[in-house]
């Protein structure tokens, strides 16, 4: 009898226990599940408000103009037409803007990498006089904006000359203004659009670097700027591949230095700027009676030419993703 009674506390402790790890996973998968779904609903909202504009811009651009005015269309078109790209395409030049826009882009993106993957090493790795006082100057690149030296680039470049040796040459000085070289020289020098940012991210990177496998390179023999080419660089490419597709998409939609430096370009965001200056005259080509192009219209034609202005980017992106995550998820130590 006593041992039945005995049993009796030890069988209710135990199923008064399987009650309580019961109750707990049932709680932790329940707050397991409200976390997932409060995740996936931030998620599809932080989408939808980044693709709803495209989706919006998109079936537009299929609409012929009477479907602007029809108050019973939402989204979907009721008359398709792929017309308004062609419209857009006579307007801005293509395909001569886009091949332009793409070679410009590419070499004065890869011309700003050379540069500042350089700089951002020897800022990271040497000592040399009045070190932070150049860096507070690539500080400055990333602060001041580029408008404020716009005078100057204008009277230096549409005079150029080095100590006078152009004058001596040629009798007087360079007019680089309609050229890309002026534009090349700034991004070999570090002074073109943004190189204060990848500096900055350069140099953190390879700070981030031990010193020890630089010092392991050198017992073995390695040079400096062996060292640099074989074990640096390896290892920061996709820092490397982040600063180069920033500096292409911004590059790719710049109007400040294109304007300035590439006027004598067809350059295809300088085409798309202008694009309503443009409408009217091509609209009334061949008409005697001027016509004036409703708003609507014009937006319309605007939503085109950014849709094709954005779809080279999202090809890029497509292809260079993972190099691009990779560069954000590094940190940390590399010992």
């Amino acid at each position: 009898m006593k041992t039945k009674a005995a049993s009796v506390p030890v069988r209710e402790k135990q199923s008064l226990a399987g009650k309580r790890d019961t109750k707990y996973m049932v709680k932790s998968k329940a707050k397991k599940y409200a976390i997932s779904i409060g995740r996936a609903l931030l998620l599809f909202g932080l989408c939808f408000m980044i693709i709803q504009p495209m989706i919006i811009r998109f079936a537009t651009s299929l609409m012929v103009e009477s479907d602007l005015y029809d108050s019973t269309i939402v989204l979907l078109p009721r008359h398709v037409t792929l017309d308004n790209y062609r419209i857009v395409a006579d307007l801005t030049g293509l395909p001569k803007s886009i091949l332009n826009t793409l070679w410009t882009s590419l070499l004065v993106s890869v011309f700003q990498v050379i540069a500042c993957t350089l700089v951002g090493y020897g800022f990271a790795r040497y000592s040399f006089p009045l070190k932070k006082f150049w860096f507070a100057c690539v500080v400055l690149l990333i602060i001041v904006p580029p408008q404020t030296i716009q005078t100057s680039l204008y009277v230096r470049f549409a005079a150029f000359d080095i100590l006078g040796i152009f004058k001596a040459i040629t009798g007087g000085p360079l007019n680089l203004r309609t050229s890309i070289i002026p534009y090349l020289l700034m991004s070999i020098t570090c002074m073109g659009l943004k190189d204060g940012l990848y500096i900055y991210m350069l140099r953190q990177y390879f700070k981030g670097i031990p010193k020890s496998l630089e010092e392991a390179a050198y017992v073995d023999g390695c040079s400096t700027m062996h060292t640099f080419v074989k074990i640096m660089l390896p290892d920061a490419l996709p820092t490397i591949a982040s600063c180069f597709l920033f500096s292409f998409v911004w590059q790719w939609t710049d109007l400040f230095y294109s304007r300035n430096f590439l006027s004598s370009y067809s350059i295809y965001s300088v085409q798309l700027s202008s694009i309503v200056s443009r409408m009217s005259r091509y609209f009334n080509q061949g008409s005697d009676v001027a016509q004036v192009v409703p708003n609507a219209r014009q937006q319309q034609l605007i939503f085109v030419g950014v849709l094709i202005c954005s779809v080279p980017l999202i090809i890029l992106y497509c292809f260079t993703q993972r190099t691009f995550v990779e560069s954000i998820a590094m940190s940390g130590s590399k010992e």
